[in-house]
């Protein structure tokens, strides 16, 4: 199996879009509400938490499922996984929410 059909995974792919998806509620709330502290966590912060925190048994699930059978496409889709996850918390650490 090739790089883009392993691509064509959804436990390659979902992680990606929850990665893309937790930026993109980062991004709204920011330009909404701004980056000022507020006293209680909203919604988009919890939205934000259940998308990253969901990516995890799913990322588990490709570990086993893929990384022996074909770990020379796996470690690729690994790491573009890590850079999104990265991509989507790095915000959240720089701006300090």
């Amino acid at each position: 199996m090739g790089f883009p059909m392993m691509m064509k995974q959804p436990s390659a792919f979902l992680p990606l879009a929850m990665s893309g998806a937790a930026a993109a509620v980062l991004v709204g709330h920011v330009l909404l509400f701004g980056t000022a502290r507020q006293a209680d966590e909203g919604a988009a912060a919890h939205l934000w938490q259940l998308l990253i925190a969901g990516q995890v048994p799913i990322v588990g699930y490709f570990l086993v499922r893929w990384l022996p059978r074909s770990p020379k496409e796996a470690l690729p889709v690994l790491a573009i996984q890590a850079i999104a996850l990265l991509a989507a918390t790095a915000p959240v650490l720089l701006l300090g929410f």
